[in-house]
């Protein structure tokens, strides 16, 4: 059948855009459109997420070293609009979580041999809210206790040649 423009088959052909079928492509834009439009309504609500952090200790007592057997890690179970959620997940590139020794309550393990200490992290909810600034509720911690190894910095004398003993012109 041959029409005004031409038949059938030439105006499929002229439909096609170098061998993609031209509903094809608006098809999958408004489907990808839609996608979007879903995916920030859904960021609207509140929404709840976990999120791992590393663990960065500060202000140890004077006279003990930390002994770090392996990184700490603690997972934040945060309750918040997804927008908020999202900026932790995406713009924060994992900062460390800070744990001042100064300012958390620290228990020694009873019976411990070794000097082995512990810190409720249910203690550390207002802290950590304040470090991430984000807008969202901590409604769990995990693990919920940290264990670390505090040992005392012992200091060895040794023998040799005291600075009285160089010459001046050396002491520079």
């Amino acid at each position: 059948m041959k029409g005004i423009h031409g038949t059938r088959k030439e105006n499929l052909a002229k439909k096609e855009v170098r061998g993609i079928n031209h509903d094809a492509v608006i098809f999958i834009f408004f489907l990808l459109l839609s996608f979007v439009l879903w995916y920030l309504n859904s960021l609207q609500k509140e929404i709840e997420a976990d999120i791992r952090y590393p663990v960065k200790y500060i202000n140890v007592p004077k006279g003990r070293a930390l002994v770090e057997n392996s990184q700490a890690k603690l997972v934040l179970y945060l309750k918040g609009s997804g927008y908020s959620i999202l900026k932790l997940k995406v713009t924060n590139k994992k900062p460390q979580i800070v744990i001042d020794f100064s300012k958390v309550n620290y228990k020694r393990v009873p019976e411990s041999r070794n000097p082995e200490y512990y810190i409720v992290t249910s203690g550390l909810t207002k802290s950590l809210a304040v470090q991430l600034m984000s807008g969202c509720e901590i409604t769990s911690i995990k693990p919920d206790t940290l264990f670390f190894t505090l040992d005392k910095i012992t200091v060895k004398s040794s023998p040799g040649v005291h600075d009285n003993n160089i010459p001046e012109k050396r002491k520079r």
